[in-house]
């Protein structure tokens, strides 16, 4: 699952509008439907607010290789 498909559906399962996100994070509007949509590229800072508003965190794994 990608990270627009991620907030996009954990939004939704919080009934939050994408207004109210934008606002709850301190970020802009267009800047939520541009990452929900796929488009943009935000930075980590911008997704750790997105992330903290959704009840969320992000962890970082080294990958495993074969």
């Amino acid at each position: 699952m990608s990270l627009s498909e991620v907030i996009k559906n954990r939004r939704k399962t919080l009934a939050i509008s994408q207004q109210d996100l934008a606002e709850m994070a301190g970020i802009g509007l267009a800047t939520i439907k541009d990452i929900e949509r796929g488009k943009g590229n935000p930075s980590m800072a911008t997704v750790s607010k997105i992330m903290e508003v959704l009840g969320m965190e992000i962890e970082f794994k080294v990958r495993q290789t074969v």
